[in-house]
């Protein structure tokens, strides 16, 4: 009886030895990342971000009947008070603006009514680059609205406080 008893244990003992005798940290292999393949995996990446952007800003322009005009850089505006007799807004003139900064959901980031108007140099201030590139389509007295592309507006971070990451912005403003 010991025997057999013997018999079902040393196999029950060399299977869990075998079993529990392995190193606690294996070593592991290095993970090669080949350089053109990551730069194309972040170049894919950034193109479906982009395309969704645009989708959405199409999407905006669409459903709100409005017809804006796209431009090179992506930015889109909408004159829907057109100003008689200003002068057209080019590099280095200050100009003065009201405005709402809006999310494309419709909620309200920032109001010249709470914050104040801004006053700026074309091309030359530290503020977003869309307005600088939007705002040259425009003249004095213009009402319009620009939808800008993350990238122009507030980019992949966003503002840290009422504008989140990669989010287009709508700027309705008034150039004085």
């Amino acid at each position: 009886m010991y025997i057999r008893l013997l018999k079902l244990f040393i196999p029950s003992l060399i299977i869990f030895i075998l079993f529990n005798c392995r190193p606690e940290n294996p070593v592991k292999k290095p993970v090669i990342y080949n350089k053109d393949t990551l730069q194309k995996q972040f170049i894919k990446a950034n193109q479906q971000l982009m395309q969704k952007e645009n989708d959405e800003m199409d999407y905006y322009a669409k459903s709100h009947n409005m017809p804006f005009y796209r431009t090179t850089s992506g930015i889109r505006y909408y004159v829907y008070e057109p100003s008689l007799k200003g002068d057209s807004i080019k590099d280095d003139m200050e100009i003065t603006i009201d405005y709402e900064v809006k999310l494309l959901d419709g909620t309200l980031c920032y109001s010249s009514k709470t914050e104040g108007k801004k006053t700026f140099v074309v091309a030359h201030e530290n503020i977003e680059s869309g307005i600088h590139k939007g705002v040259t389509y425009l003249k004095r007295g213009d009402k319009a609205l620009l939808l800008i592309p993350s990238p122009l507006a507030h980019g992949l971070l966003g503002d840290f406080k009422k504008i989140p990451p990669q989010m287009p912005i709508l700027y309705d403003v008034q150039i004085h």
